[in-house]
């Protein structure tokens, strides 16, 4: 789903765990690290994208989560020049994404990258709250940080271990 101005219609996904450690995924056959994320189709909520995302990408459950908050607006990136694919129609210059903060519920031998039959991922890891920001694709930065900005509130608040 493509907007008048260009940008495809997701949602992103920061998931995190009791420790305030947050699951980070490397993109297969590359160097790549990121957070899950994806589009959304016509027909969707950015919640139902969000799930679907979760399922497909890292296998987890509705049950197997929380979901702590979402981003109050729309965050955007453009993609690089290079990355413009300028034949498909609508053209899409970046994304418009909603972002969740998610609480992990059940144990790590839940996560499933091998969950639907073209894996985007082939490792993951736990990291400090803040270091994805130095790890993700430079074009991607500024979304990951506005929306690690607006969770840490939440993360980093007492109140985070009443969340369960």
């Amino acid at each position: 789903m493509i907007d008048e101005d260009g940008f495809r219609h997701g949602v992103g996904i920061v998931l995190v765990n009791a420790k305030r450690q947050v699951f980070l995924a490397k993109r297969i056959g590359k160097d790549a690290w990121q957070f899950p994320q994806g589009g959304m189709q016509s027909s969707e909520t950015p919640e139902e994208a969000m799930l679907r995302e979760l399922k497909e990408e890292i296998g987890l459950h509705p049950e197997d989560v929380k979901i702590l908050t979402s981003t109050k607006r729309w965050l955007r990136y453009r993609l690089p020049k290079r990355l413009v694919r300028k034949n498909s129609m609508p053209l899409c210059i970046g994304q418009k994404q909603k972002w969740y903060l998610l609480r992990m519920l059940n144990e790590d031998s839940r996560i499933d990258l091998a969950a639907t039959d073209s894996p985007e991922f082939d490792s993951w890891a736990w990291v400090s709250y803040w270091y994805p920001l130095t790890q993700v694709i430079s074009f991607k930065r500024r979304v990951y940080t506005l929306a690690m900005k607006e969770f840490a509130r939440v993360v980093l608040s007492r109140k985070f271990w009443e969340m369960e």
